[in-house]
């Protein structure tokens, strides 16, 4: 693993932010820690990110416990923007980019590459306030990979965002990743969990309560519903082993949605559909992140400790 957090724990007065939270981050990935708001994420990116410490358990970085200069391997960018709305979009660039260690070529060198990557050279000259939200969003981005760190972590980077420019951002998150590079996503954006993430960790009431790949935690979730497209329009199949929940005409198709016992497995339950009918097409119905997340964190919140659950992680 790149990064590890063993058993975290941290109390604020009288609230428990974290409870023994242990995750795993493999390098070279898209990791997407999940969670309700005051479920903790912000409180565990702080303590990753040393801006805060632990109240006991511990952060490791490549085998060995994070030390002071890892910060500046890191790029944060968090969800409480913080330009000056006074500075042009430039020399606040330039600034940001001289506290994170390049030198002034450096950081022009890189700036100028990178307000062309995101067409916003037009703006250098321009103060902050006179950016749209998702503009500003787009320099702190910028601001936060600047000094090319090992470590990213975004805190909520679509909000703000048009589905074009989010569009953007995610193309480059994923060129960031195929450079090596590891990233934390927070979001409450699902969708994008799906299509960015290798792995997950759900935080809900200070704790870890789902971990791993994100295909094997769909997978373990699935409601046993496969759908089946048959050619004509006559279906009239009834057998104890499944439950027909839909069948709908789709042209010279007839579409079915059925719901598998657990007595017969998939492979037994497709050849009762196809030994009777011609198949056209049929597939199984996953959850999606969405709906992982919202049965997880509503499932009964009355267990006084709720066992985490975890997929091996690829």
């Amino acid at each position: 693993m790149y990064l590890e957090t063993t058993d975290v724990v941290k109390q604020y007065a009288n609230h428990l932010a974290l409870y023994r939270v242990s995750i795993g981050v493999p390098r070279g990935t898209i990791f997407g820690l999940l969670g309700p708001n005051g479920a903790g994420k912000t409180t565990l990116i702080r303590i990753i990110t040393r801006i805060t410490a632990p109240d006991s358990g511990g952060v490791m970085i490549e085998g060995r416990p994070s030390r002071n200069e890892d910060v500046y391997n890191i790029g944060y960018m968090p969800e409480e923007r913080g330009l000056y709305k006074k500075m042009k979009v430039g020399e606040q660039a330039m600034y940001l980019a001289r506290l994170r260690g390049l030198s002034k070529k450096d950081a022009h060198r890189e700036l100028m590459i990178w307000f062309k990557r995101f067409d916003i050279m037009s703006w250098y000259n321009r103060k902050v306030e006179e950016l749209s939200k998702g503009m500003q969003q787009k320099v702190q981005f910028i601001s936060t990979v600047i000094h090319n760190p090992d470590l990213l972590i975004f805190d909520e980077p679509f909000s703000g965002f048009d589905p074009v420019n989010a569009e953007i951002v995610k193309n480059e998150m994923l060129r960031l990743k195929e450079e090596g590079k590891t990233i934390i996503l927070s979001t409450h954006n699902m969708e994008s969990v799906e299509e960015l993430c290798d792995n997950i960790a759900l935080i809900h009431k200070s704790q870890v309560v789902l971990q791993g790949n994100v295909f094997d935690v769909r997978k373990a979730h699935r409601p046993n519903i496969f759908r089946f497209r048959l050619f004509g329009n006559q279906f009239d199949l009834e057998h104890p082993s499944f439950t027909l929940l839909s069948k709908e005409p789709y042209h010279e198709f007839i579409d079915l949605r059925v719901k598998k016992s657990d007595d017969i497995s998939s492979n037994e339950l497709a050849r009762l559909i196809f030994d009777g009918y011609e198949v056209v097409s049929y597939d199984e119905e996953l959850p999606t992140m969405t709906d992982v997340f919202i049965k997880t964190v509503t499932r009964d919140s009355k267990q006084a400790e709720i066992e985490p659950v975890s997929f091996n992680l690829i």
